[in-house]
């Protein structure tokens, strides 16, 4: 945590709008957001009737609905085609089937022998696989693999090599896997993909590279001989037949709408994803921490501002509260905002992410008034400055910027909602309480939920949020 002296915190507070009505409202609106609220929005979010808010599924539906119906109430417009709170896309779920490969009589199955990895189906058909060795650029200049179906010896990540085969022109590839535990990691990825498919906001083109997956043992038998002893060229005969399914979903994000005065086309929008795991076997996966916590904050920080502009604190600038679907499956909703925005990017003054801040990590056992802040000095320092002064004038949480280190391993920066913001240049701070045992796991739930370190980590964003929103002058850009 950075550590101000007394002098540099009062030379920070003067820039801050503070003034004594501000603050005195700030504070009467911040006392809104009610330990009892947070736990009913929370136990609702997070119960199991919502079946664990799998994107485009039954639960994330009831969700939607859930937050949609508090932000009618609360008065704030629908700014979707000027009537709607949802922005609805299409996903395109796709799944693979009983897939087979048979040579020399022997019937290779799917997830027993072989991993189909393709998202391309392929018809049965008659093929002759052809040995490419390691498929570098090298091999491939001994050997045209255009139209061809081929063999190649994994070393290390695959998919790159059969990226290269495929703008090679080959149509197939059969991948030999380093050695068996690499294998069984492939194995249990593809029954995945069986069980649960893959989505995604682009329709499958169907018309990529056909791959599979398989031992090493599988290939020597394959070609009765020891793969290592297999020369560019050496090529089998086979029957390969592959099924995939793509099948259309509709989800949403749930946008609520508080038009701000004398500089509304300016935007702050705060976001949290409602989405999680689902159902997986008979356990429901209930995401209170991720991200029911998030999305309950948003909640109460929507009714905060509701209260306070009904009450004639109109803010300087426009504030979208805006629950998305879809962070668990690849942050497809903030995605898909950012690149079809109901507001104009340009306009977006911040984005404050909130992402499981309902809980402790192992880090703070000792510490629990903390909470992680990953981004906020990335694009705009004056951000981080705001936001460490308004922590230290209100909520005196510990500040810790570990995650926020360019280097860490986990790079937290990449891996919420905030990210489709800033990488378009929208200033950015995401809040987290770190990872800990039940992080996607059926545990996560609503018993180990904090509620009063909810509340504090709640009330540092609508006090960061508060300020941005009032401030005369637009935040500054770091060059």
């Amino acid at each position: 945590m950075i550590k101000y002296t007394l002098t540099l915190i009062a030379c920070l507070l003067v820039n801050l709008s503070f003034g004594q009505i501000n603050e005195k409202a700030a504070r009467k609106y911040a006392a809104t957001i009610d330990y009892k609220d947070l736990q009913k929005h929370l136990s609702i979010l997070a119960s199991d009737s919502l079946e664990g808010r799998e994107t485009a599924k039954k639960g994330q539906k009831m969700a939607a609905a859930y937050i949609k119906e508090h932000f009618k109430k609360l008065g704030l417009q629908a700014p979707v085609n000027s009537s709607e709170y949802f922005q609805t896309f299409n996903l395109y779920l796709t799944k693979r089937g009983a897939s087979e490969l048979i040579v020399n009589n022997d019937t290779l199955k799917n997830l027993k022998e072989i991993v189909y990895w393709s998202d391309n189906p392929i018809e049965r058909s008659k093929v002759t696989f052809h040995f490419v060795n390691k498929a570098t650029e090298d091999d491939l200049k001994k050997f045209d693999v255009k139209d061809k179906f081929v063999v190649f010896k994994a070393d290390g990540q695959f998919t790159p090599v059969l990226s290269r085969l495929e703008e090679s022109g080959a149509r197939g590839a059969l991948v030999i896997a380093d050695d068996s535990a690499k294998m069984d990691l492939v194995i249990r990825y593809g029954q995945y993909y069986v069980t649960q498919g893959s989505l995604s906001r682009n329709k499958p083109e169907n018309d990529g590279i056909v791959s599979m997956v398989t031992y090493r043992e599988v290939a020597s038998n394959m070609f009765d001989k020891n793969v290592d002893e297999l020369k560019i060229g050496d090529q089998v005969d086979a029957e390969i037949f592959g099924e995939v399914t793509t099948s259309t979903m509709e989800t949403e994000n749930v946008l609520g709408y508080l038009e701000g005065g004398e500089k509304k086309d300016e935007l702050i929008v705060i976001t949290a994803h409602y989405d999680h795991e689902g159902i997986k076997g008979n356990e429901i996966y209930n995401g209170a921490d991720d991200d029911a916590s998030g999305t309950t904050a948003v909640l109460e920080i929507a009714e905060a501002f509701a209260k306070a502009k009904k009450d004639g604190f109109v803010p300087t600038r426009s504030i979208l509260f805006m629950p998305v679907t879809g962070e668990e499956k690849g942050l497809l909703g903030s995605a898909y905002y950012s690149e079809n925005p109901v507001f104009p990017l340009e306009n977006t003054v911040a984005n404050l992410n909130i992402d499981m801040i309902g809980r402790l990590d192992s880090s703070h056992r000792n510490n629990r008034e903390f909470v992680y802040l990953i981004g906020s000095n990335r694009i705009s320092t004056q951000l981080h400055d705001i936001s460490d002064s308004v922590n230290n004038y209100y909520t005196k949480l510990d500040l810790d910027y570990t995650y926020n280190a360019e280097d860490h391993p986990d790079r937290i920066y990449y891996r919420s909602d905030h990210w489709n913001f800033a990488k378009n240049g929208v200033p950015i701070i995401f809040y987290f309480n770190g990872i800990h045992k039940d992080y996607h796991r059926p545990t996560d739930t609503v018993d180990k939920i904090q509620f009063d370190l909810l509340k504090k980590r709640t009330d540092l964003v609508f006090y960061t949020a508060w300020e941005l929103a009032f401030m005369e002058d637009r935040l500054k850009i770091d060059e």
